[in-house]
């Protein structure tokens, strides 16, 4: 019996669809990787009886990369990553083990089908699939076609069903624009990243960002930002004066009348309109119009629609949006989240989808209504060729979906039925005023028919609207007439919802990216997210637009990387050549990078207004090797060291405390040692800042403290302190830590486990001997005598701390309380085990199996 493997992008994906397609008769068990699983049954494929295995990814296998050396931004131009610089394609998950659990599944298959999501990066992701698998598949015979891609929408019985029953092929040209986009956006983004962020960092002590980046995207995206703030502060606001009248007829009508001049700029003119109409007691009606009006309903609803109303009515990010969206979809709720396009195919089953919310309490008398009347075919939209609009496939409740996911799911049910039902009609009434030789009017509206605001009832005609009958040569009583003075006002900061309105207008990202751009400009420290999500340039965003603007305005304008996408788009439609559009875009960012490093002075005087020069700022800590002078600490992110003597800058790990370890030095280089730590509870280590910048030997890389410095007899190195192989990790080593007394620990170099041992012990040492059994180093503890766990006097006793039976029960596994996971600042890891030269610990069979069981 012939095999096929189905591959879906989403572990959940892969199960709602096997679900369907086996009639929920598949078996289910973990894949190697643990993180998908594979559910197996037996059907129909190509006329002959098969067996199915369906599984999935989790998004992207691969990633685009510089290879090794071209990582190290110390060693590398950042110009060679235009064109020198080989790039290779790496797991983007190496914990998963994708490529080996793909190939697993994949051996000895006859036919792959594939279920990725319908974009251009599901196409880019079938490829990868593809890569992996096919060279353990089964061949085919003759020209045979063994690969297949299915094409689907939402995750509903029917449209997965089609999906199978129409399988396609994998569109290479599309997998190639996302390709080129990747190669674009690495070498672009890395080189002026690279360069603008050592450049400035090395200057400036105060940026408070660990990471000046740049992206063709991103910077735009920015720039729009700043653009808008340039508004608000060169805005200068400018008086006018407005005449108010208002009116009466009897005691229960009453109307604030508009005056038809609008607004007039110089006080005295104002002054004058005033008096004439103070003169008038009485304001006669000229005219009354009548005039039946339409709001119509809206259009079906895309990505770009959906991100702005959550932000701006919902409260809720882009990104968080995508999320929830993402989320919603694999779970069967709604159709595909990503999609361009507002015009539904004419065999759509609108009917069908708005008989599924027929029963919930929310919606369903509309939705009866509309089924018994007759559903309203939707206003004609723009077909970009993807993916049918965002459209609700079930119903649901709040409890099944939670907060937020509800509130989303809500908003897009309100939205698909809107758009079948009628616009909503009603009576516009403008009625004229003269008083004494001035005119005015007041407008009302009455509504007619509700038509779609019944679903949608924040766009609905308020009652307050409407206005009183009257007719031509009425008369009213004036009330009250006065001149209000008002001032021009400036526009306020982009919302979300307006920036992602410009980023669509100019072709900035696409409807999947655009989350991830303005996110990115946040995490960045560029912008701030203030109340009603509006977003407000932060210092560092402001001087990096306006430097651009200075130094080439094109950086930051949206009119390069808008024609970039254009030229990507005609590689997914077959029209332009991968290569052609790589190499000339690169040849043009390559001279725009070249004439910015030239020019970067001007970039510095507008720095140097908002920035101190970093030997200006942070407080003295620690001394320099090379001239014995203090270095001065930076706390702002990245936290770092500078000798303003030398002109250097240490980089130190982030997201802990530093502080003078003792005034020791280090043997190599004289400089004065510091302590890393995150607490109590988390890890400590020293370093020297010279060493951690610069490592001293072969086996290291930069941003290895003490713990793992293979130095052969400083007392502060691995070789001295390691005690013996992590529990946990692969490559760990337990390094003793000796400022944590009286509650001592060691705590491995690679990982977060601390191990807390002899507790109130007066003194703990590290032996040059090691353990007979697990080769691990002996210590020798000191213990009060009040408190000694020894036999009669005894008060010291040297033994592994793993293997002793006197030491087994002073010693407790526990994790460290990170502030942050990447605790290391992205250092380098050092492979291998042990301390130093010294073998690795081994785990005898019955001893090492008896300190686990008391270690979980």
């Amino acid at each position: 019996m012939k095999t096929v493997l189905m591959v879906a992008e989403k572990p959940s994906l892969a199960q709602s669809i096997a679900k369907i397609l086996s009639r929920g008769s598949c078996s289910s068990r973990k894949g190697l990787n643990g993180a998908c699983s594979v559910h197996e049954y037996t059907g129909s494929f190509m006329g002959q009886s098969v067996r199915f295995k369906m599984t999935s990814v989790c998004g992207h296998v691969m990633s685009l990369d510089f290879i090794g050396k071209y990582n190290n931004w110390d060693k590398v131009d950042p110009a060679e990553l235009f064109s020198t610089a080989p790039t290779e394609k790496k797991e983007a998950n190496p914990k998963l083990n994708m490529v080996k659990f793909l190939q697993v599944e994949g051996r000895g298959c006859d036919y792959a089908v594939l279920w990725l999501d319908c974009d251009k990066e599901g196409e880019n992701i079938c490829f990868e699939v593809l890569d992996a698998i096919q060279p353990v598949m089964n061949k085919a015979y003759s020209n045979e076609s063994t690969v297949f891609r299915a094409k689907f929408s939402s995750i509903t019985d029917t449209d997965i069903c089609n999906a199978m029953n129409h399988l396609g092929e994998p569109n290479r040209n599309e997998a190639l624009s996302v390709d080129a986009r990747q190669e674009l956006d690495l070498r672009i983004g890395c080189a002026f990243t690279r360069f603008q962020t050592k450049y400035f960092q090395g200057k400036y002590g105060n940026l408070d960002s660990a990471l000046v980046s740049f992206g063709p995207c991103q910077t735009p995206t920015l720039g729009f930002c700043v653009e808008r703030h340039d508004k608000i502060t060169s805005f200068k606001p400018e008086p006018y004066w407005v005449v108010q009248t208002k009116v009466s007829r009897g005691k229960d009508v009453s109307l604030t009348l508009d005056w038809d001049r609008v607004r007039v700029f110089h006080r005295e003119v104002a002054q004058m309109f005033l008096n004439i109409v103070k003169t008038a007691r009485e304001a006669r009606v000229e005219s009354v119009s009548k005039k039946e009006k339409v709001k119509q309903r809206p259009q079906a609803l895309n990505t770009v629609e959906m991100l702005r109303v959550a932000s701006s009515a919902l409260g809720m990010g882009p990104q968080h949006t995508m999320q929830i969206a993402e989320r919603l979809y694999t779970q069967g709720y709604i159709s595909y989240p990503r999609t361009e396009t507002t015009h539904y195919p004419e065999n759509f089953d609108l009917t069908g989808a708005l008989r599924q919310q027929a029963s919930n309490p929310f919606w369903a008398d509309s939705v009866k209504a509309l089924l018994s009347e007759g559903i309203n075919r939707p206003r004609k939209g723009n077909d970009a060729g993807d993916h049918p609009p965002i459209t609700p496939m079930r119903s649901a409740s709040e409890s099944e979906l939670g907060s937020d996911g509800w509130r989303l799911f809500d908003y897009i049910t309100r939205h698909f039925i809107a758009t079948l039902s009628y616009d909503c009609k009603y009576l516009q009434t403008t009625i004229a005023f003269s008083v004494s030789t001035e005119s005015f009017t007041c407008t009302g509206k009455t509504l007619i028919s509700a038509g779609f605001t019944e679903v949608m009832p924040w766009q609905s005609i308020p009652e307050e609207e409407s206005l009183p009958v009257c007719e031509r040569g009425e008369v009213f009583t004036v009330d009250e007439v006065k001149l209000l003075e008002k001032h021009t006002s400036p526009p306020d900061y982009l919302t979300e919802a307006e920036l992602i309105t410009l980023m669509e207008k100019h072709g900035i990202g696409t409807d999947a990216s655009i989350p991830v751009h303005i996110n990115n400009i946040c995490q960045r420290n560029y912008v701030t997210v203030e109340s009603g999500r509006r977003l407000k340039p932060t210092n560092l965003g402001i001087v990096l637009v306006h430097g651009y603007y200075k130094t080439d305005a094109e950086l930051v304008l949206p009119t390069i990387r808008s024609a970039v996408e254009k030229q990507l788009n005609l590689i997914a439609q077959g029209k332009a050549n991968f290569k052609q559009v790589l190499q000339f875009t690169l040849d043009i960012f390559k001279r725009k990078f070249h004439y910015f490093v030239d020019s970067i002075a001007s970039m510095d005087e507008l720095m140097e207004v908002s920035f101190s020069p970093i030997a200006a700022t942070g407080k003295p800590l620690s001394r320099c090797g090379k001239c014995h002078r203090f270095m001065k600490y930076i706390q702002a992110k990245p936290s770092r060291l500078h000798c303003s003597h030398c002109d250097e800058t240490y980089s130190l790990p982030q997201n802990g405390a530093i502080k003078l370890y003792k005034e020791l030095r280090c043997p190599l280089d004289e400089f004065e040692l510091v302590l890393w730590s995150t607490g109590s509870r988390g890890k400590s280590y020293p370093l020297c800042p010279y060493c951690y910048s610069n490592p001293p030997f072969r086996d290291m890389k930069k941003g290895m403290g003490c713990s793992e410095c293979t130095h052969p007899t400083c007392q502060h190195s691995l070789n001295s302190l390691g005690i013996g192989q992590c529990v946990e990790c692969e490559n760990g080593v337990l390094v003793f830590d000796p400022t944590s007394g009286p509650k001592w620990r060691m705590a491995c170099n690679k990982c977060n486990v601390v191990v807390h041992f002899f507790e109130n012990a007066h003194k703990v040492r590290v032996s040059s001997e090691s353990c007979e059994s697990c080769e691990a180093s002996l210590v020798i503890v000191d213990f009060n005598k009040a408190r000694s766990p020894l036999p009669g006097d005894e008060t010291q006793h040297t033994g592994c701390a793993f293997c002793d039976p006197v030491f087994q029960d002073l010693v407790e596994l526990k994790h460290a309380a990170m502030r942050h996971p990447m605790h290391r600042g992205g250092a380098g890891r050092r492979q291998g085990r042990g301390r130093g030269r010294r073998p690795a610990p081994k785990k005898p069979k019955d001893k090492m199996a008896a300190l686990a069981a008391y270690f979980v």
